[in-house]
This record gives C-alpha cells, sequence and structure tokens, in this order.
C-alpha cells in the first residue's frame, strides 16, 4: 500500500546547515493530517536556496515505508 502525505516546512539557512553538516539526518515534519512523518534530509537537496528551505510538499512512501518522492507544491504564502 502506498502513503501519501501532504505537509508545510520551513527550515532556515542555518538549520539546514546541521543536516548539511551531518549533525542530523534526518528530518522529522508534521502531516496535514497530524502524523508525525521522518524522511532522509538529503531528500530536500533539490529545494535549498540560501534562505533554506520552504513550501507546501507531498511525500510518498511504499508499503515498506521507503520514500519513493517528494515534490514541492507552492512556495508558502
Amino acid at each position: 500500500m502506498v502513503s501519501e502525505f501532504q505537509f508545510s516546512l520551513k527550515l532556515s539557512q542555518q538549520k539546514y546547515l546541521q543536516y548539511y553538516a551531518g549533525e542530523k539526518s534526518s528530518v522529522q515534519v508534521r502531516s496535514n493530517e497530524g502524523l508525525l512523518i521522518q524522511f532522509p534530509a538529503s531528500a530536500l537537496k533539490p529545494w535549498v536556496t540560501h534562505h533554506g528551505v520552504q513550501g507546501h510538499f507531498a511525500i510518498r512512501f511504499d508499503k515498506d515505508n521507503k520514500l519513493t518522492s517528494l515534490k514541492k507544491l507552492a512556495d508558502l504564502s
């Protein structure tokens, strides 16, 4: 069974640097449905800017809870 969740994220540049430096490897977010989701910080690399990472995202996991896709849906307003 495939699971898909949506969440909003606003991660400052300094906070993301902790992941980049290897101090942390996983990001935890709360989905729009209220579930706590954990995934590899490296999955956010395509959306890192000099401000960090921000936006509304959709994340998908396979039946074994392996991350299969992460896509940005919109910027935060």
